[in-house]
């Protein structure tokens, strides 16, 4: 056997070996930045992040709704384009780009209807992937936020959550194995419309009566106490107050308010309901509790525990609920969660 050329060839392998290493290195160092993108009614949230998870700026831009919001996306292509100049970044260098809009969102990135935009039926994806030429994601801006506190947030290191924002309305996400459960229709994790309250419930604007986001938004809980001070002639600090919101109901339990307690307890059962029924169907790890009624803290969390508790089947009876920790961040960085799964 010829130990020079055997020597030569190991050298030659090894060689070609620490080439394709260099090649397969640059390439992943190439595609290092993610944008997450908010899309509301009013402002359009964007963020430039790391592929790693660290954010690296944010900012916003105007939602301009005119033509029925046909110049939406090409915004946020302008937008993109301008931060990527402004840093010195190539689009080559994008990984991917995360969208969160208020309607439901196809697997195809399609928003069927987003209303709050203008929009009927928009290819998101396609559209905005034909002017940046960079890949695109799509998802329904509470299913996104659920996703942010599952990367970075309140649930971070989890794989199976679930996500109740609680706000003007209600609405959540249902994360299993790390992804959103979106559904045939982009109607997954539409937890606001769960039906919590079977008589006599409330008209929702889904069409529907009795959903949860008829009592548990922040609405639902001021129209749910004036309802019972109307009916009742218990005494009550509310009673004193010319116009009452969510947080005038806490901060009546907190301070003993026997109204305000009553009120707080009647929203812990229905949001411990709806807990309980879809902790069932897919076993999270964490249950997330986030949108500014979240704000009301350890009152509120305590009082879904004991009616999820009472509620819940035995095996998912413990499942820990926390309070989510990215407020308004949490679209940017779901979205830009989102663009990583591309």
């Amino acid at each position: 056997m010829n130990t020079k050329k055997l020597l030569k060839d190991q050298v030659h392998d090894i060689g070609r070996y620490l080439t394709l290493c260099g090649m397969i290195r640059r390439s992943l160092e190439m595609n290092k930045y993610v944008f997450g993108i908010d899309v509301g009614g009013t402002t359009i949230k964007c963020g430039l992040f790391s592929s790693k998870g660290e954010i690296l700026d944010s900012w916003e831009i105007v939602t301009n709704k005119e033509d029925n919001g046909d110049h939406i996306v090409s915004d946020i292509a302008r937008t993109i384009e301008a931060k990527c100049e402004e840093k010195g970044i190539q689009l080559s260098e994008v990984e991917g780009v995360g969208i969160g809009v208020p309607g439901p969102v196809d697997n195809n990135g399609v928003v069927k209807v987003a209303v709050n935009l203008g929009w009927t039926e928009r290819h998101v994806k396609t559209e905005l992937e034909e002017m940046i030429k960079v890949p695109v994601a799509v998802g329904n801006d509470a299913n996104v936020a659920a996703l942010g506190e599952l990367w970075l947030g309140a649930a971070a290191g989890a794989q199976d959550a679930i996500m109740f924002t609680l706000g003007t309305g209600v609405g959540g996400g249902v994360i299993v194995d790390g992804k959103v459960v979106a559904g045939v229709h982009g109607a997954g994790g539409e937890i606001g419309h769960l039906a919590v309250v079977l008589e006599d419930g409330n008209q929702c604007n889904c069409g529907k009566k009795g959903c949860l986001e008829t009592v548990a938004s922040a609405t639902g809980i001021v129209r749910e106490t004036e309802k019972f001070l109307l009916h009742t002639a218990e005494e009550s600090t509310l009673r004193q107050l010319d116009k009452i919101e969510a947080k005038d109901v806490f901060d009546a339990a907190k301070a003993g308010d026997a109204v305000g307690l009553k009120m707080v307890d009647q929203l812990g059962r229905y949001i411990g309901l709806a807990a309980a029924n879809l902790a069932a169907t897919t076993d999270p790890q964490k249950i997330i509790i986030g949108g500014g009624v979240s704000k009301a803290g350890d009152i509120l969390i305590d009082t879904i525990v004991k009616h999820y508790q009472n509620y819940a089947f035995s095996a998912v009876r413990q499942t820990q609920f926390v309070l989510a920790e990215l407020g308004n961040e949490a679209g940017i960085v779901g979205s830009a969660y989102l663009a990583k799964t591309l």
